[in-house]
């Protein structure tokens, strides 16, 4: 590829043990038909390859032997799509005995062997093109146009992680990788569901399909009024909210994990914090030692009852009806309560 005044030479770069011309879809491109006339002609030429969704690039250097200066235009013709490729310059202007690199980007989309839509009925897949890279080329006092040409020859070819696992003799063969592929869509999806397992059994990294599955096996019944991210904190704990059922504590966790509210384990004083669960109790009867109607009354005693305070930081955190079912969820049935939803800073 070398004229008395410009010289090309192309580097791929990245090449594959294995580079045969496929059979399949071969000469069944519905590309245009102009850029099919080119395949033969640059079947010798730089060949690269390509796997979908990865970048794969074509270094083209261009070196000015003559003695006057060159303006330079770069552009590819073949028979695949023209969004594959992108052809970044470093300038347009070439000086005499001086060298420039161009380089040819392209890029497969991740779904070329899944997409069949463009496929006609009884037509194949095409697996190898062709092009040719035009090099024009104009001198700074003649006047004079030139071009130049080389040949690419694109190979689209899946990524096969079996290929790791046969001699290298065969990884030389380009069908063997083909072949594999097809084996390792059948079983790789099986392979890493198994490599991340846990992830499945985990409510909160798990799919929201599986959600039922783990709610059932804790026997936590799902309820349409929560959110996702909601269902997935519960199901999560629903073993530590059993153990701790008809407790302070078990009721004080369930409304944590619905409102967001703290639970405030480093506060000692009840009243102080924002899930605050207040029991009445009284010393019974005490001769001796009571006021009446300060620290003692007669009858209208409420035994078993509890107050519920919640403290909230933001208008509209806690919907009190939901927070009333979780309370009478989680209480004993004999106990009696009241609720109290307050705001920081605008407390009664």
């Amino acid at each position: 590829m070398t004229s008395q005044i410009l010289h090309l030479q192309l580097t791929a770069m990245q090449l594959s043990d294995a580079m045969q011309p496929s059979a399949v879809g071969k000469g069944v491109s519905d590309f245009r038909q102009t850029a099919l006339s080119i395949q033969d002609s640059v079947r010798a030429g730089c060949d690269v390859l390509i796997h979908p969704q990865e970048p794969s690039e074509i270094v083209l250097q261009l070196e000015n032997i003559g003695s006057r200066n060159l303006r330079l235009n770069v552009r590819i013709e073949g028979n695949f799509p023209s969004e594959w490729c992108r052809i970044g310059m470093e300038g347009y202007d070439l000086a005499p005995r001086s060298r420039m690199d161009a380089v040819l980007y392209f890029q497969v989309p991740a779904d070329f062997f899944e997409n069949q839509a463009p496929l006609e009925p009884g037509q194949s897949l095409v697996l190898d093109y062709h092009s040719l890279i035009y090099v024009y080329y104009t001198e700074e006092d003649t006047g004079r146009q030139l071009v130049e040409t080389a040949g690419v020859n694109l190979y689209v070819r899946p990524r096969s992680l079996y290929l790791n696992f046969v001699p290298a003799l065969y990884r030389e063969v380009d069908f063997i990788g083909r072949f594999l592929k097809i084996f390792e869509q059948a079983f790789e999806p099986a392979v890493q569901t198994l490599d991340v397992l846990w992830a499945y059994l985990d409510p909160m990294t798990a799919p929201q399909a599986m959600l039922p599955f783990l709610a059932h096996w804790v026997a936590w019944p799902i309820d349409r009024r929560w959110t996702l991210e909601r269902q997935r904190f519960l199901i999560r704990s629903a073993v530590e909210l059993y153990r701790w059922r008809g407790t302070r504590r078990g009721l004080r966790l369930y409304i944590h994990l619905y409102t967001d509210l703290p639970l405030d384990d480093h506060i000692i004083a009840e009243k102080d914090k924002h899930i605050c669960i207040e029991e009445i109790r009284g010393q019974g009867l005490v001769l001796g030692n009571t006021r009446l109607g300060e620290d003692a009354m007669l009858g209208g005693g409420r035994p078993y009852h509890f107050i519920v305070r919640l403290r909230c930081d933001r208008p509209n955190q806690v919907d009190e009806q939901l927070v009333r079912h979780i309370i009478d969820q989680e209480k004993p049935a004999f106990c009696t309560y009241e609720l109290y939803v307050e705001e920081l800073g605008v407390r009664s």
